[in-house]
């Protein structure tokens, strides 16, 4: 699912949502940003309905820090096959090798954690 779309500028529908601010990135990773508008459903003062919609959204040319940490990780994981590559090579470095299989095994286990996380958020509402 996506977020909910912009909203029109029918003034009768404004009065009667909640509206936040949405930032968006190149990726497709979202997050609500700032409350903007409150609905005349709701007469405490800071407080909403609950039914969050979009407001305006700010569209940000660059990826998400999620992605940034799997780019992180991806090229760390390449040196290191890069690594073993070479140790194998040169020989005599069993012990240094095992050690770094183990931690790529932990690094994929991290990224696909991530690629997770923002797979279930570029999903959500």
């Amino acid at each position: 699912k996506q977020p909910p779309p912009l909203p029109n500028n029918n003034n009768t529908t404004l009065k009667k949502m909640c509206y936040f601010e949405q930032t968006r990135w190149s990726c497709g990773y979202w997050k609500w940003g700032n409350f903007r508008q409150q609905c005349n459903k709701e007469y405490r003062t800071g407080e909403t309905c609950g039914l969050k919609l979009v407001h305006n959204t700010t569209h940000v040319v660059a990826v998400c820090k999620i992605c940034d940490q799997i780019t992180k990780k991806t090229r760390r994981v390449n040196k290191m096959y890069d690594d073993i590559y070479r140790w194998q090579r040169e020989g005599n470095r069993r012990a240094t090798i095992e050690k770094t299989e183990r931690d790529i095994m932990d690094i994929n286990y991290q990224i696909a954690e991530l690629q997770n996380t923002h797979h279930e958020r570029m999903n959500s509402i």
